[in-house]
């Protein structure tokens, strides 16, 4: 297992690789380093190695570690399914939620974000496969959700978020991510868009390719997760 220094710079070079084969400008590129089930320790040592975004699955879980490391300027984001329940600690503590996938949650996220903190930064999860087993917005449902969404205070949309379907093939990863990024353009005149939170450790080139700014990496970064 390499140390998590090593680990992080590697993931930084194949970035930097992906962007340079792909005629990607390197800066547009932000790593997010999903931490669900690593201990707040970790991600101490982490972001003392230059790493500031970390991406939490699991709200009770991620709020321990948001208060062990309250003395950290750490940009939380809340990248799980979310429950009507959990929505105003989500819309309190995390600078962005990458997966919004219905009305319901939006506007309680806009209901609940305090108003001494900057807008909620916000990503549509878009089912894009259209698997039952998985959470996001149908594509046909996609523009009408974006529409109410940018219309709601204390709120910005930023883009779209996707986790497809497994396959090792890169042309198979980049057609579903160049589905969500024909998905972006396509909102272009309901609002300025800029993110697009798609790729992890063993798709991340493909999502590069196809115009990813968010890739949220994991296990490239952590090892293996533990048990949940």
């Amino acid at each position: 297992m390499p140390s998590l220094n090593d680990a992080l710079i590697h993931v930084q070079q194949q970035i930097h690789i992906a962007a340079k084969k792909h005629g990607r400008p390197e800066e547009d590129i932000h790593l997010l380093a999903v931490s669900k089930t690593q201990p707040a320790e970790t991600i101490a040592a982490a972001f003392a190695l230059g790493q500031t975004a970390f991406g939490e699955n699991y709200l009770q879980e991620a709020r321990e570690k948001q208060e062990a490391l309250a003395h950290l300027p750490i940009e939380w984001h809340f990248i799980g399914p979310i429950q009507s329940n959990k929505t105003r600690e989500i819309a309190e503590h995390f600078s962005w939620v990458h997966s919004v996938d219905r009305l319901k949650i939006v506007t309680r996220l806009s209901q609940q974000r305090p108003v001494h903190l900057p807008p909620l930064n916000i990503c549509l999860q878009v089912n894009i496969d259209d698997e039952t087993s998985k959470s996001g917005v149908a594509l046909r449902e996609l523009e009408q959700l974006a529409i109410a969404t940018t219309q709601l205070p204390n709120l910005k949309l930023r883009g779209l978020m996707a986790i497809p379907k497994k396959a090792t093939d890169i042309t198979q990863q980049r057609a579903a991510f160049a589905t969500l990024a024909r998905s972006l353009k396509q909102l272009s005149s309901i609002a300025l868009l800029d993110t697009l939170s798609m790729g992890m450790s063993n798709d991340m080139e493909a999502a590069i390719a196809e115009g990813a700014t968010i890739v949220r990496v994991g296990s490239a970064i952590f090892g293996a997760r533990k048990s949940q």
